[in-house]
């Protein structure tokens, strides 16, 4: 018995192994340009946001184990299709105004961040001072779309 488990065990290891040879895209590609925001805003938008929403993101270790970094990486590269704000100027201005709605929508819902990454990372926690400060810019920065009243909750 001892024998079959210990054979069960190398195996698992040599397959978790195997794992980490899988190539893993971690790359940050360059920043082309940013969104213009306030300092402060710009502060809660890096802490909170931009791991996953530009190209600046900060891969921790755990990023480089399978299978957390191919979860990392997917949320990473979704994160930065839906909104990538290191090539804000390459969304034309009308996108840029739903992108800034959709953002406050978000914040506010506190749909973002979501709540997982949170757990993992505590500095991207947002107060409600924070998600009523990023609606309240978005709201502004986008003209054209009508803003909801922001709020917190």
């Amino acid at each position: 018995m001892k024998l079959k488990v210990r054979g069960i065990l190398a195996s698992l290891a040599v397959a978790f192994g195997l794992l980490q040879l899988l190539p893993i895209d971690l790359t940050n590609p360059p920043v082309e340009s940013d969104v213009a925001a306030p300092e402060p805003i710009q502060t809660v938008l890096r802490r909170a946001c931009y791991d996953c929403h530009s190209n600046e993101t900060r891969w921790p270790w755990y990023s480089r184990v399978a299978p957390a970094s191919w979860l990392l990486a997917r949320d990473v590269h979704e994160g930065r299709r839906e909104l990538n704000f290191s090539t804000w100027n390459a969304y034309r201005a009308g996108r840029q105004a739903k992108k800034l709605k959709e953002t406050a929508d978000e914040v506010r819902d506190r749909d973002m961040p979501p709540w997982y990454y949170v757990l993992m990372h505590r500095d991207a926690r947002m107060t409600d001072a924070d998600r009523v400060a990023v609606e309240t810019w978005a709201a502004k920065a986008s003209p054209g779309v009508p803003p909801e009243t922001p709020h917190a909750e």
